[in-house]
């Protein structure tokens, strides 16, 4: 089990899980952990899902790995340093024009936010080229790190949903806010955009004006 196995290598750091929740630790270190990003493809047999960890330093992700059982890929990242899958470089696309972009998303189906989620899917459908609704939202941040798409937006996420997924598009040379294009808190936000850069400011015209 992921979380025994980082309790017993270090003992000293905290945790933050789904399975958990919150674990104090007596360092400055805490690790970020969904054991499965992507339960409801899994119990279907859908096989696109995904166990992503995170480490955070004085509150902010240095590292991150993201695992693709099923494609056998492994996203990685550190802070200042590269974006890697299965140890080659990561680089996000270079689509400059929303009419030829692809975007993911995995906004949420409670009953209460469906319809920000669905506003939000009818202003991105009519201004992109596609939209993808996968189901993990930790796998659709590393797929904009790939270059497979060219952003997604996320709402109604944990921390363990995408800490580890943003920090690799940062290093990839893509760009990650809240809705309204303000630094993303993984624990405090409601909402992300995350993209290869170029098509940020038209992203964020879609979603800044929803509070989430």
């Amino acid at each position: 089990k992921i979380e025994e196995i980082l309790r017993e290598t270090f003992p000293h750091h905290g945790m933050l899980t789904e399975e958990s929740g919150e674990l104090e630790g007596e360092d400055d270190a805490r690790w970020i952990v969904d054991p499965l990003d992507g339960t409801t493809n899994y119990a279907h047999g859908l096989p696109f899902f995904c166990t992503s960890i995170a480490l955070e330093k004085n509150g902010e992700v240095v590292l991150g790995v993201v695992h693709d059982p099923m494609a056998k890929e492994t996203y990685a990242a550190e802070r200042g340093g590269s974006a890697t899958l299965n140890g080659e470089p990561l680089v996000v696309s270079s689509t400059d024009e929303p009419v030829q972009a692809l975007l993911g998303t995995s906004f949420a189906d409670r009953p209460e936010e469906m319809e920000v989620g669905l506003d939000v899917f009818g202003g991105f459908a009519g201004l992109v080229r596609g939209m993808r609704r996968l189901g993990s939202g930790a796998l659709d941040l590393c797929y904009v790190a790939a270059g497979r798409l060219d952003g997604c937006y996320e709402q109604g996420f944990s921390a363990w949903d995408v800490a580890a997924g943003a920090l690799i598009v940062e290093e990839a040379g893509g760009k990650i806010t809240d809705y309204r294009g303000n630094g993303l808190d993984p624990e405090e936000s409601k909402g992300l955009v995350a993209s290869n850069g170029p098509l940020h400011p038209d992203l964020i015209r879609v979603t800044r004006e929803y509070h989430c």
